[in-house]
């Protein structure tokens, strides 16, 4: 084992947290999000009650983003990308294939998805289901589609979903039932034994070949950036990375920084089978599959993170805190210079909560410990069923993330909707309401609060305001705001450990710090940029998801509910 030391951390990529972080440019104007993405994800027809949706594509067409999924049921549209409107959808057969591809040709928008005999949909008009099936002329069996247009109108589609198979790609005709043109060229083998990120299990240890899959092309800057994803999708460490190169058949080369988008820590993991796609003011954002896999492994949800393209840098996905609020901004933004996060801090984790019921293994513990795999269910779904928080003391609170876990809910449930308020208290004794969502109409698992101004408050309270055909259940109740005191001192006693017989691992370890909440773990290959993160909680971590002939520089920083503070960088 090889030790290095790393003198604590280097630039935050985005400053999410508020207190000693760096002061950077805040943006103003636009929608307060957080991830998972808010929609009424479909009850799957397993023998147990879980939702899904994956693989998705979003395109900007006609003055909306269109955004598909797997196994949905129907389909989304946007006009900011913060309001999503659910249009349901009868008209293309092949919907509920997985992996779904959208194109933006001409005037119309056309549908393809994974199939052995390919069949392609076009719609003028996505915002009405009035699809019609094209003469298709492709001939070939694709998993996991992908269109590309390029800037001179050419058209492309990729695909590849196998642990055996490589990435594919060849141009096609629209104009000819999409015709290929030329024979499809192997783009992207497996090379597991190089990139850890590409091997299989929860931390990347298992001894075989994962999946590469989920294919997208990106072109910026006259280059080519063929995207793809492994190593499966019910892991926290599902990724995208990327080969580069200067035609969109290739050749391509493997981009040393990847993967570009990874998210194995936080409430919710899980960044792989992805899309780059642009807003409407030339913003690049990377859509992707995030994970829960506890009823089954395809239990996913949606991500939206903003990405960085830098010219120096290249493509990278700022994912630390991607499930705390932040801003889609309504004018073009330099994602790499300015930030995005509201400045909140996590005020609710393992502080101490109590509930009127509780089922034997869903304890109320388990509504704040930041794991969307784990949740509090309550004894019933009747109204009056409630969990409580105790911040421990007053804070100032600026948003409420709630979560909701479906608990005992019936197979073919669609949809389930959640009626309830929540409040809050000084005492414990005097309520105010702060959300009341006592006549929701939405089916929204996943719904952040934004107050209209900042409360102080020290408890917190959720309350069932109608029977439900589910357990009243929380896999998160996350509380956003400012804490009084001071945030974390610099993290000092920071070891990186590179394994010598697999250079694909590594392990840290630092000093606790009783006044942490958690930890950042940052790195990168390039010198004085960090381009990813990993939240951890704990002051030990371990990872398999490097790349093994690559050279990493490596930080930490604590925060906690006052915010993240850093100590002096230096790299070595």
């Amino acid at each position: 084992m090889k030790t290095i030391v790393h003198w604590a951390v280097a630039l935050l990529l985005t400053p999410w947290l508020a207190g000693c972080a760096p002061s950077r440019p805040e943006v103003a104007g636009g929608s307060v999000v957080t991830n998972p993405i808010d929609l009424n994800y479909r009850f799957q027809p397993d023998s147990v009650a879980r939702r899904e949706a994956a693989d998705p594509v979003v395109e900007y067409f006609k003055g909306y983003y269109y955004l598909f999924a797997s196994k949905s049921g129907g389909y989304w549209r946007s006009a900011d990308l913060a309001k999503w409107e659910y249009i349901a959808c009868s008209t293309i057969p092949t919907l509920d294939d997985y992996a779904p591809t959208i194109l933006a040709y001409g005037d119309t928008l056309y549908f393809t998805a994974s199939s052995t005999a390919t069949r392609i949909f076009k719609n003028a008009h996505p915002e009405t289901d009035a699809w019609e099936e094209v003469d298709t002329k492709f001939a070939y069996a694709q998993h996991d589609p992908s269109f590309f247009k390029d800037d001179d109108g050419r058209v492309y589609l990729y695909w590849g979903c196998s642990d055996v198979e490589p990435i594919s790609g060849v141009e096609v005709d629209p104009g000819d039932g999409f015709r290929a043109i030329g024979t499809p060229r192997v783009l992207i083998a497996h090379h597991g034994d190089k990139y850890g990120w590409e091997v299989p299990g929860a931390n990347n240890e298992e001894p075989r070949q994962g999946w590469n899959e989920g294919p997208c092309m990106v072109k910026h800057g006259g280059r080519y950036y063929l995207q793809y994803a492994a190593p499966g999708t019910q892991y926290r460490v599902y990724a995208d990375g990327s080969y580069a190169g200067d035609a969109p058949l290739g050749p391509f080369t493997y981009v040393e920084d990847s993967p570009f988008s990874l998210k194995p820590g936080g409430f919710i993991g899980g960044a792989g089978h992805g899309h780059t796609f642009r807003d409407k003011y030339g913003n690049y954002w990377h859509v992707a599959s995030m994970t829960i896999a506890v009823r089954h492994i395809f239990e996913r949800r949606l991500g939206l993170f903003p990405l960085v393209v830098s010219e120096r840098y290249g493509l990278y996905a700022p994912t630390t805190f991607a499930d705390y609020p932040f801003l889609v901004p309504d004018r073009k933004v330099d994602f790499e210079n300015e930030a995005i996060g509201m400045g909140w801090n996590l005020l609710s984790y393992r502080k101490a909560a109590d509930a009127s019921s509780s089922i034997q293994g869903h304890g109320p513990e388990l509504a704040n410990d930041e794991k969307v795999e784990t949740w509090w269910a309550a004894q019933t779904g009747d109204e009056g069923e409630w969990l409580r928080i105790d911040l421990g003391k007053p804070m100032e609170v600026n948003a409420i993330h709630v979560n909701f876990a479906d608990h005992d809910a019936r197979v073919d449930h669609a949809p389930l909707i959640y009626q309830y308020d929540i409040a809050g208290s000084a005492d414990g004794e005097k309520w105010t309401t702060l959300v009341d969502a006592t006549r929701n109409t939405d089916d929204a698992p996943h719904r952040l609060h934004t107050l209209d101004a900042p409360v102080s408050a020290r408890y917190l309270r959720i309350r069932n305001a109608r029977e439900v055909e589910a357990c009243f259940s929380l896999s998160g109740l996350r509380v956003f705001g400012r804490g009084d005191g001071a945030a974390p001192r610099g993290v000092t006693g920071f070891r990186a450990t590179r394994d010598e017989r697999d250079r694909r691992a590594y392990r840290f370890v630092w000093d606790a710090q009783d006044d942490a909440t958690g930890y950042i773990l940052r790195w990168g290959t390039y010198e004085g940029r960090p381009t990813h993160s990993v939240v951890v909680y704990g002051n030990t971590y371990e990872a398999r998801y490097f790349n093994r002939d690559s050279d990493y520089r490596f930080s930490v920083s604590a925060f906690n509910e006052n915010g993240e503070c850093p100590s002096p960088t230096k790299y070595e």
